[in-house]
């Protein structure tokens, strides 16, 4: 009740970190998603692809979480 009366006097901080939780928790599923997607795209490359790129393949969690993907 007090967050619902503080809201309607104008206080809208409440409202304000409820949808930025949200809204974080949105960004946090495609950002696992994504990861998920360069991780399947990394480990379906053979070992020769991996290491032009850089990468052995026990690395690939590693890259994944650097954010590296597959560069074509």
């Amino acid at each position: 009740m007090t967050t619902l009366t503080s809201t309607l006097r104008g206080d809208s901080a409440p409202l304000r970190t409820f949808f930025r939780s949200i809204s974080d928790l949105f960004e946090g599923i495609r950002e696992g998603r994504e990861m998920a997607q360069r991780y399947n795209e990394l480990s379906r490359l053979s070992d020769a692809e991996l290491s032009r790129q850089g990468i052995k393949r026990e690395d690939i969690p590693n890259a994944v979480l650097a954010g590296r993907g597959v560069i074509y």
